[in-house]
């Protein structure tokens, strides 16, 4: 189809990590073809791509891993990177805190510090505003104090988050912190007396990373099915609502009959036909960017990562490549954007958009931008189209869902 003398497509779809991809494989698994992706860099992959780096593959995006929960999810991606060609961890994540490292959660593993700390530790969580009946905080530090006691907020999480996110860590909320994981005061005293953690471990509490390859490979792979439907080098800076299209900021234009974004909302330098009201409100979604550094030393640690909330350290946590791709050496270091400190010679990636921040107001604005979005045909999906800090394997979930409720929303296969 001809519109203006350009090609009308199906689909446009922005962005070519983890949810662009996802989003036209399965389009192609449902015999759709008429789309094409826009990547803004020369590669696919997103936050996920990998380089080589001393002779093995570093995560350009930070430490990205894909979990085991989600078998139909990895199915789908083993189609691409067969199994055969992953191996599997059990979880080994460590906090450093005041000269002692233990296990992540803090709270499940204080039994690994020296008995004055653990003691210290449980009769602070013994006060805390959970134990004792308070009712619970909507601000976030007065959550953490309140689920966690004022040593583990002093020590650990309000330096780390602060690293992590920013100084203003009141102006994030509290609705997404079921993501951490729960333990309670009789699970901590439980494992100080018994000598073993209490608790259910969080995302990635056992892993697939490729055996040869950095986590970037499976999403090479998956564009390289889509052939010539993937354009690069387009930096998607205006949508057009009233015309179904999209401009880069070269200038070329594409029309899609349903646009489907997965790349920051905060980029676009115009979103045509859209509410003032609406889009004056993107400006308030709040998000931060961490530059990757590659460090060649071996560390002696059997962890996969570790947590590091000292202010006296730039980076807020370590990836141990060594214990988790096979052959390689060194580890490689994630610090937020304006804490990075560089060093002669160093060899860093730069992520201007690494974690949506969930503020206060984000799932206001969030509903309301999707909901007016999706009534005129652009319909957003994945970390950035939904500004959530899903993991690639929520993300692929959620694109193949997508995918199919608008194939069934246009025309059944």
């Amino acid at each position: 189809m001809k519109v203006k003398g350009r090609a009308m497509h199906r689909f446009l779809i922005l962005g070519a990590g983890p949810s662009g991809l996802t989003v036209a494989n399965t389009l192609l698994d449902r015999g759709v073809d008429d789309f094409i992706v826009l990547e803004k860099e020369d590669e696919a992959g997103g936050l996920c791509r990998s380089e080589k780096v001393d002779g093995s593959p570093l995560d350009t995006g930070g430490g990205h891993f894909l979990d085991v929960r989600r078998p139909s999810v990895n199915e789908f991606l083993f189609r691409f990177l067969p199994e055969s060609e992953w191996d599997i961890y059990e979880r080994d994540s460590r906090i450093r805190v005041n000269g002692q490292t233990v296990s992540h959660p803090l709270e499940a593993n204080i039994w690994q510090m020296d008995i004055d700390t653990q003691i210290e530790y449980l009769m602070s969580i013994s006060k805390a505003g959970c134990v004792t009946g308070k009712p619970m905080p909507s601000s976030f530090v007065e959550w953490i104090r309140w689920k966690l006691g004022d040593k583990i907020s002093d020590d650990y999480m309000i330096p780390y988050n602060t690293k992590m996110f920013g100084d203003e860590l009141n102006e994030l909320g509290t609705y997404w912190l079921n993501k951490l994981p729960d333990v309670s005061f009789e699970d901590t005293l439980r494992s100080c007396l018994e000598h073993r953690a209490y608790a259910k471990q969080p995302g990635h509490a056992r892993f697939y990373y490729p055996k040869k390859y950095g986590y970037g490979e499976l999403w090479k792979r998956m564009a390289a099915r889509l052939e010539d439907r993937i354009i690069y080098n387009a930096s998607a800076s205006v949508i057009d609502f009233d015309d179904h299209l999209v401009e880069t900021v070269d200038g070329r234009i594409f029309e899609g009959q349903t646009i489907i974004t997965t790349v920051p909302w905060p980029g676009f330098k115009v979103l045509r036909g859209m509410p003032s009201s609406v889009f004056e409100r993107i400006k308030d979604l709040k998000y931060t960017g961490v530059v990757i550094s590659y460090c060649g030393d071996t560390l002696d640690s059997k962890a996969h990562w570790i947590y590091e909330p000292s202010p006296d350290k730039d980076y807020h946590r370590l990836l141990l490549r060594h214990n988790f791709c096979p052959g390689s050496k060194g580890y490689w270091k994630e610090t937020r954007i304006g804490r990075f400190r560089d060093e002669e010679g160093m060899i860093s990636f730069t992520n201007e958009y690494a974690y949506p921040l969930n503020t206060r107001n984000k799932p206001e604005i969030m509903d309301e931008l999707i909901k007016w979005s999706e009534s005129r045909g652009v319909y957003a999906v994945g970390r950035w189209g939904e500004h959530e800090h899903y993991n690639s394997d929520a993300v692929v979930e959620r694109s193949i869902q997508l995918a199919e409720r608008l194939i069934g929303f246009t025309e059944k296969i």
